[in-house]
């Protein structure tokens, strides 16, 4: 492998850079995010609509706890991102996908929340994963 062959693999481009700074935003703002919407439910506020016979229904405190430990997580991940850990890429990757998940089981609860934490996770996911090398 040639010198400037390494020197790229070892600074990754403005690209990969970039995708892995937006990502590290996405996951510190949803992870803000979830992290408030965890703390209304542990709360018991009334904002949230519990809908009858839903396959995946839990208690409105116990996802309100999972999106606050989660959140905490995801917020933690983001600023590592920012110092180009790639276990933090991994991690990221993990945590974005634990929390789409559940923003996915929680839709009847809080529908539109739900919706848009979604999409803001698929693309960290996206951006974590779309960022080749180990820089």
């Amino acid at each position: 492998m040639s010198t400037a062959s390494r020197r790229r693999a070892a600074h990754p481009g403005p690209m990969a850079t970039g995708l892995v700074t937006f990502a590290g935003v996405m996951l510190i703002l949803a992870g803000a995010l979830d992290v408030i919407s965890g703390l209304m439910a542990v709360a018991k506020d009334d904002i949230f609509v519990t809908t009858p016979n839903y396959t995946f229904a839990f208690d409105l405190q116990s996802w309100g706890w999972i999106h606050l430990v989660l959140g905490a997580l995801a917020v933690l991940i983001g600023v590592s991102l920012f110092k180009e850990r790639f276990w933090a890429r991994i991690a990221g990757v993990v945590v974005a996908g634990l929390l789409l998940l559940s923003g996915f089981l929680t839709i009847p609860s809080y529908p539109l929340w739900s919706i848009v934490l979604i999409a803001l996770y698929g693309f960290v996911i996206w951006a974590l994963c779309s960022v080749g090398g180990r820089g």
